[in-house]
């Protein structure tokens, strides 16, 4: 019997066994047909799903009549082709992070998604997490006070990548984050990196991120540190918040810290500060698997025809950064204002740039 939406995965290297397992366990969909060029890899798939079709042509699974949703697991590089043929044969399309390799890409997915009444969606897996969703809701409580500035560490021994630099492969993450948390976004971008492993190739960056209230990001990307680190402290006028996400539980911590001004002075040299400790509170945290919440929410968002969170226009933000941030390194940590358009890459370019 055929499900509600028979899916199809193009790619299942690293994460196209999450997105084909997790699709099977929904009970709207049913994943139909897998396509990879590496055979090993199908036939692992066709061993742990007999009931699937496996193919090395990415174009059977675009062309199959039966299917509805198209999932693309591939590098950032193949995105925008695969994509964009999938939606133009009449695919709602999910695709891993990041959106496409340049912002030129992602508009042109966004008005063929719009064109066609279809659903487009990016795989900024962490804003379904249990501990991200609590996060927005001590910063829109407003109990952090005035958000000052928000750190992130995102670093590992690898895992190196061929097609692109340390920033777009880990730098989406907390990017999606920070815009989600702050629900804005910056004005200004600045970045600086080098490359040791691969002289072509970034692996160790850092991203800032200016915004117009005066609230500034870090966000610091790496693939050659000993230690697996993925941390991000937001910090405000009344308190500050932790999320460290390696800690298997008590993943958010919120200090009862902060600097406060003094309410009246006549001059700097009067000017003192006062420093408050208080306690510790760790929020309690629901369980579930967040691959499983994204999919579920894009399948729920394909049957109601309601627009994604993490919709193609919150996956161009994202690319509209790092693009503005290769930019920058490019340009030896040249600011760059987002209001300016980014140059027009042909796909050559783009793939060069990422």
């Amino acid at each position: 019997m055929r499900s509600a939406y028979d899916v199809g995965v193009i790619g299942c290297g690293y994460w196209g066994p999450n997105l084909i397992r997790n699709f099977n366990q929904l009970k709207e969909t049913n994943v139909l047909k897998v396509a990879d060029l590496d055979n090993t890899r199908l036939q692992r798939m066709k061993e742990v799903y007999p009931l699937i079709s496996i193919t090395s042509d990415y174009e059977e699974v675009i062309r199959d009549p039966l299917i509805d949703i198209v999932a693309i697991a591939t590098p950032v590089g193949t995105h925008f082709k695969f994509a964009s043929e999938a939606l133009a044969a009449g695919k709602h399309v999910f695709i891993e992070k990041p959106l496409c390799a340049s912002s030129d890409e992602g508009r042109r997915l966004i008005a063929l998604a719009e064109a066609n009444g279809l659903k487009l969606m990016v795989g900024h897996t962490f804003l379904y997490t249990s501990a991200v969703r609590k996060m927005k809701e001590i910063v829109d409580s407003g109990e952090l006070g005035e958000i000052y500035y928000i750190n992130s560490q995102r670093l590992n021994l690898g895992l190196f990548q061929k097609d692109i630099n340390v920033i777009w492969d880990l730098a989406p993450h907390d990017l999606s984050i920070i815009l989600h948390l702050l629900g804005r976004e910056p004005a200004v971008i600045s970045a600086s990196g080098s490359a040791h492993i691969n002289p072509a190739i970034e692996d160790v960056a850092s991203v800032t991120l200016h915004f117009d209230d005066n609230v500034v990001a870090f966000v610091q990307c790496s693939w050659l540190d000993p230690d697996k680190v993925r941390r991000m402290t937001v910090v405000g006028s009344r308190k500050m918040m932790i999320y460290d996400d390696i800690q298997a539980t008590e993943k958010i911590r919120i200090y009862d810290k902060c600097v406060e001004k003094p309410p009246y002075y006549d001059s700097f040299a009067e000017f003192t500060y006062s420093y408050k400790y208080g306690d510790v509170r760790i929020p309690k945290l629901d369980g579930g698997e967040p691959i499983c919440t994204q999919l579920n929410h894009f399948v729920e968002c394909v049957r109601l025809n309601t627009q994604p969170i993490t919709d193609g226009h919150n996956g161009l933000k994202v690319v509209t950064i790092l693009e503005a941030a290769q930019r920058s390194i490019k340009n030896h940590g040249k600011q760059i204002n987002l209001d300016e358009p980014a140059p027009v890459l042909t796909s050559g370019e783009a793939k060069n740039a990422a």
